[in-house]
């Protein structure tokens, strides 16, 4: 199971990397997006991967049992998340902006930007 999800994240990855040496604005945004669910993943395999098992706590010693999952990069990746989906959101923001602005979206229109006021 571990080797096929190191493949995906391999994959993400190389997609995303791809995608951000693109001129196009709109695979940059694909670029983010691909990078942040391969490192999302990463930190979610690394954490180590339980199936079927919550994470408790025992309540009379405090400690977890070695067979339980760790919640911790659970927390990571929900928060992850949410960065991400900010990040693309402000990203798309400026790729609306930039459009509207120069009426395309190739990186090297971006050339001419010194004469729009």
């Amino acid at each position: 199971m571990e080797l096929l999800i190191s493949i995906l994240i391999g994959a993400l990855f190389a997609g995303g990397i791809f995608c951000l040496l693109r001129r196009s604005l709109m695979k940059l945004v694909i670029g983010i997006i691909l990078l942040s669910q391969g490192a999302n993943l990463l930190l979610f395999t690394a954490g180590g991967l339980t199936t079927g098992r919550p994470a408790f706590v025992d309540s009379a010693t405090g400690v977890a049992h070695p067979l339980h999952a760790d919640p911790i990069p659970q927390a990571l990746v929900l928060t992850a998340i949410v960065i991400g989906f900010a990040v693309v959101a402000f990203t798309l923001a400026l790729l609306l902006k930039a459009y509207r602005e120069l009426g395309s979206d190739d990186i090297n229109t971006f050339n001419q930007t010194d004469r729009i006021s």
